[in-house]
């Protein structure tokens, strides 16, 4: 995969990485862990911000250095506390693994994050992109980040038109991002090297006619700025189809059960479920519920969502229905409605339960 690219960058290197620090000096974002090299705070924005756009995690960013300052603060949270302040964020692995890899800095590393890249890719929930991130920001180890704004940049400014999610591409882009790097500052640079894709290099839309590298790129020059990266499509997405069965009893309490298991939503709180193969009526609602509850304990059952729901994942869409189910007795283990709100949800149950309340 263009063997010989890498040996025709030498000359360019120190231009490349020189623009992309002026740029940056110039406009970079005011943001809170720009301002610090405490790898708690830098680790701590990564995760979070990882799948997520800067602006929907910042708060989530600043609630957490509020309620856990540092990650002693954090090893010590009970583990449904965390999830219930992650909430909204979605892929709930990363929660889970943020908090046990708290534990293992703050009880067996005595609060002290590694400062080089071979020792932080080791932790738990922490991939190269996020070791190369806090070794090189923190310790300003010379090591290269690659993230989904990096791939851009150098996708489109080299004329790399492999598929960027290919099995091969990781080892090249990262040969690729090491041989333009700016060892000298590499701090800022790689910092900047992700402001510039995330603003001026963009998916869509990108400022290529105000863009500082634009005299030398080659998706501008070949007319394929909206052609690269390019990215091999995925498999098939699955359908599946949940019918949350939201009881409620005479004295207006419910249910939630725990998600356990490998699945989606590990560890979060849901209403009663039952899955179906394709969209349920009323009918088959009703011959499931008798699986799920004693039939001489419900009365009324009726669809509560009159819009379809379409939870959107990864790999998966949901097809989403929640079902009341009117109780005739009190609910063994029922929660009063107006206390729901406390349990860590997915978003799309958090969504209904405020509509709920």
């Amino acid at each position: 995969m263009h063997n010989l690219l890498l040996l025709q960058l030498m000359p360019n290197r120190r231009s490349f990485s020189r623009i992309i620090l002026k740029w940056y000096t110039e406009n970079k974002r005011k943001l809170p862990w720009r301002e610090t090299t405490d790898p708690y705070k830098i680790w701590l924005s990564e995760i979070l911000l990882q799948q997520t756009r800067v602006a929907q995690g910042m708060p989530y960013y600043l609630k957490f250095i509020e309620k856990y300052p540092t990650v002693h603060k954090l090893a010590d949270a009970d583990e449904e506390e965390i999830l219930k302040l992650w909430q909204g964020l979605g892929y709930y692995s990363r929660a889970r693994n943020l908090h046990a890899t708290a534990i293992q800095i703050s009880k067996e590393m005595g609060g002290q994050f590694p400062d080089k890249h071979e020792e932080l890719i080791k932790l738990k929930g922490v991939g190269d992109y996020t070791a190369s991130a806090i070794a090189s920001i923190c310790f300003n180890e010379p090591e290269p980040v690659l993230d989904g704004n990096v791939y851009r940049v150098l996708a489109r400014y080299f004329g790399v038109s492999s598929a960027i999610n290919d099995p091969a591409a990781f080892k090249y882009f990262k040969a690729l991002a090491r041989e333009v790097m700016s060892v000298d500052n590499v701090r800022d640079y790689n910092q900047g090297l992700m402001e510039f894709g995330a603003l001026q290099c963009k998916p869509v839309n990108p400022a290529c006619n105000a863009c500082p590298l634009n005299n030398s790129c080659e998706a501008l020059e070949k007319n394929m700025v909206t052609e690269w990266p390019f990215k091999r499509k995925k498999g098939k997405i699955r359908k599946r189809y949940f019918n949350y069965l939201v009881p409620e009893d005479p004295e207006q309490n419910t249910l939630l059960r725990k998600r356990y298991g490998k699945g989606i939503w590990q560890n979060l709180y849901e209403f009663p479920l039952v899955e179906t193969e394709m969209e349920a009526d009323l009918s088959t609602i009703r011959d499931k519920i008798e699986g799920v509850f004693p039939a001489e304990e419900t009365g009324a059952v009726y669809k509560v969502n009159h819009q379809k729901i379409i939870h959107k994942l990864s790999h998966q869409h949901l097809h989403v229905n929640f079902w009341h189910v009117e109780f005739k007795v009190v609910l063994d283990q029922g929660i009063p409605i107006g206390q729901i709100a406390e349990y860590p949800v997915p978003v799309l149950i958090a969504d209904f339960i405020e509509e709920l309340l």
